[in-house]
C-alpha cells in the first residue's frame, strides 16, 4: 500500500498549519533583546556626549557591545535549561539563524567600516593640506544609516514572523530612522539610534518578559 501524495495545495496548508502551530508556542524572556537595547542605547549616547562636548574616551564606547556577548551567552544558556520543551519549533531554529547571521552581519560591517576610514584618512589628510579645509565627503556621517538598516531587519522579521507588534513597528522604525539619519548630523545620528534600539529591542523586551512572566503563572495555576 503506498502512501497518498500530498497535491501541491496541500503541502502549502500543511506547511502553513505546521508555521502557525510554532507561531503559537513562541515565547521569550525578553531579556536578550532588552540586554542588547539598553547596551545600543547607552553606547550611543556616550558617543552623542563625546561629539557634542568634543572629548573622547581612550576607547571606543561601541566595544561594550563585544562585552555585551558574554551576559548574552550566559542568559540564553540559563533560558535553554529552564525550558520545559525539549524539542525546538520551526520558529525558534529559524529566528535563531536568523540573529545568529544579524551578529555576524554587524561585525563584518564595523570591519568594513574600519578598512574605509583607513583608506580614506590618507585621502582626507591630502585633501586639507592642499586646500586648508575640511573634505566635504565624510564617510563616518553615513555609517549610522547602515546599522539602523540592520538593526530594522531581524526586528522585523522577528515581529513579523511570531505576530508581534512591538517588534514589527519596532523594525520599521529602525529604517525610518536609517533615512533620517542620510540628512541629519552626527550628533542626531546618535540620538535616534538610541532610541531605535529602545523602541525596537528594550520597550518589546519589556513587553516579553511581562508576557513571559503571566504564561509562567498561568503554567503554574494549572499545575
Amino acid at each position: 500500500m503506498h502512501d497518498k501524495e500530498l497535491s501541491h495545495e496541500e503541502s502549502l496548508k500543511l506547511i502553513s498549519s505546521m508555521i502557525g502551530q510554532a507561531k503559537d508556542a513562541y515565547h521569550d524572556t525578553g531579556r536578550g533583546a532588552m540586554l542588547w537595547g539598553i547596551v545600543i542605547a547607552i553606547c550611543s549616547i556616550v558617543k552623542f556626549t563625546e561629539i557634542h562636548f568634543n572629548y573622547r574616551l581612550p576607547f571606543d564606547i561601541f566595544l561594550l557591545t563585544i562585552v555585551a556577548i558574554i551576559p548574552q551567552i550566559i542568559i540564553s544558556a540559563k533560558e535553554q535549561r529552564n525550558r520545559n520543551r525539549s524539542v525546538k519549533t520551526y520558529d525558534e531554529v529559524f529566528l535563531k539563524y536568523i540573529w545568529i547571521g544579524f551578529g555576524i552581519a554587524i561585525f563584518l560591517l564595523i570591519f568594513i567600516n574600519n578598512a574605509v576610514f583607513q583608506s580614506w584618512q590618507p585621502v582626507a589628510k591630502e585633501y586639507r593640506e592642499l586646500t586648508g579645509n575640511a573634505p566635504v565627503f565624510q564617510f563616518s556621517e553615513f555609517v549610522p544609516a547602515y546599522f539602523l538598516l540592520l538593526y530594522g531587519l531581524p526586528t522585523f522579521i522577528t515581529g513579523t514572523a511570531c505576530h508581534f507588534k512591538p517588534m514589527l513597528w519596532g523594525g520599521i522604525f529602525c529604517w525610518v530612522c536609517c533615512l533620517i539619519t542620510l540628512y541629519s548630523n552626527t550628533e542626531t545620528d546618535m540620538l535616534l539610534t538610541a532610541l531605535s534600539a529602545l523602541v525596537a529591542w528594550f520597550f518589546p523586551g519589556l513587553l516579553m518578559k511581562r508576557e513571559y512572566q503571566k504564561s509562567k503563572r498561568k503554567e503554574s495555576a494549572d499545575v
